[in-house]
């Protein structure tokens, strides 16, 4: 068993405001540079786990740790060593950002706010934008890509961030299926280059879902056993039945 990265024991988290928990005693483990996919129907708390681990929403029982560190909404440090690519990150078209400068936002998080990217980490983007198949778009405004590149574009931004844990929340929404298949191949090409420890959620089955080490089921904010997860998806009418 290698190191373990991310630890969640009896955690309950609720939204403010709301009276019933999103998360129901969750506990979950996943060690270094393991690819960790977690399933479930639209609503079961998929994107709630992940603003757990990356400290954005706080939880009212339990106990989350990252790289061994106590994860607060207040663990800016330690957010620096963790990537999240949330599901409804879309730009507008007019939006004024240039595809080389979002991928070298990338960096921002690690030289500091108050310091400015230097040579190495313009390479380090220019290096992640040619990996991720973006290099000709890089003068290009953001929001005048298509849903796909805009995608490929934020996964070059997660390369050049080199971050130590990966967190995906449903990568490859409103993706016609060969731009699913395109940024599944991408996602499991950091893995192999990188090796974050990545927790991904899902609603539906993908490429992802066969490379990861272990597929859990989340529903009504509860994680079902891991035998009961391909049963699970199928039953939610996204799966394509139950693993050997």
């Amino acid at each position: 068993m290698g190191r373990r990265v991310i630890d969640l024991q009896g955690v309950t988290a609720t939204y403010e405001g709301e009276h019933i928990p999103a998360l129901h005693g969750v506990d979950l483990s996943v060690d270094e540079g393991h690819l960790v996919a977690i399933v479930g129907p639209n609503g079961s708390g998929k994107t709630t786990l992940l603003e757990v681990v990356n400290g954005l929403l706080p939880i009212t029982s339990g106990t989350v740790r990252v790289l061994g560190e106590p994860v607060s909404t207040r663990s800016h440090r330690l957010r620096q060593r963790i990537a999240y690519l949330p599901q409804d990150l879309f730009f507008d078209p007019q939006t004024p950002f240039l595809t080389r400068d979002v991928v070298l936002m990338g960096r921002y998080a690690m030289v500091g706010a108050l310091r400015r990217p230097g040579p190495a980490d313009r390479r380090l983007a220019a290096e992640a934008m040619t990996a991720m198949g973006v290099a000709d778009l890089a003068a290009r405004p953001i929001g005048r890509l298509s849903g796909g590149q805009q995608r490929k574009v934020l996964l070059a931004r997660v390369l050049a961030r080199r971050p130590e844990v990966l967190l995906l929340d449903e990568p490859m929404t409103n993706l016609d299926p060969r731009s699913k298949d395109e940024l599944s191949g991408l996602v499991l090409r950091i893995q192999e280059d990188l090796a974050p420890t990545t927790l991904l959620v899902s609603h539906e089955a993908t490429v992802l879902l066969e490379a990861a080490e272990r597929v859990l089921t989340l529903v009504d904010g509860r994680l079902l056993p891991e035998g009961e997860a391909w049963d699970t998806l199928s039953a939610a009418g996204a799966g394509r039945g139950r693993a050997a």
